[in-house]
């Protein structure tokens, strides 16, 4: 089967792409699609994430293994698309380079027959251009207030420490 995809950069500006790719390829080949259809050079880190109807994230997927333990985490050359991506769960989230955070959103739109003659990944169509800097990211966590009968569990007003007074931090001799 060819799943047909819309690819959206996060950004002010209708910047998309639309995407054909078999459903057995795997994220990598995904992956590369991708940063070509855009005009990235990929030199940099990328991760897909698995989302719900919110786009949040959720299991993550990335180019290489960055787990603690060798083979714990998902890499793209060994998840095929179609064992992430169906018509129940439809979205995807993409980011390419950690250090600007390239943001894209993933949604399957349609899924169709192979046609003969066709090359697979097939670009069709391309919308808007890619600014030359990533947007700026708002992180915004919410305030976390003590609950009712806790002490306040940020620093006490009356805290007062010199970090230039080894002596009274509260290391012992041996802390590390």
């Amino acid at each position: 089967m060819i799943y047909r995809f819309r690819i959206m950069l996060d950004v002010e500006e209708d910047v998309f792409r639309d995407i054909e790719i078999a459903s057995d390829s795997d994220l990598e080949e995904f992956h590369n699609v991708i940063i070509q259809s855009f005009g990235f050079d990929g030199h940099e880190m990328a991760s897909f994430y698995t989302t719900n109807e919110f786009w949040e994230e959720e299991d993550e997927i990335s180019l290489f293994d960055v787990g603690d333990i060798p083979g714990e985490s998902r890499v793209m050359s060994e998840t095929l698309i179609e064992e992430i991506v169906s018509e129940e769960e439809p979205r995807l989230l993409y980011v390419y380079d950690f250090m600007n955070m390239w943001t894209f959103m993933i949604e399957l739109a349609e899924i169709v027959e192979r046609e003969e003659g066709r090359t697979y990944p097939n670009l069709m169509f391309a919308q808007g251009q890619v600014p030359d800097a990533a947007p700026d990211k708002e992180f915004i966590s919410e305030k976390m207030e003590p609950e009712d009968g806790e002490d306040d569990f940020l620093f006490d007003e009356d805290f007062d420490l010199d970090p230039d007074d080894y002596d009274n931090l509260g290391f012992g001799e041996n802390w590390n």
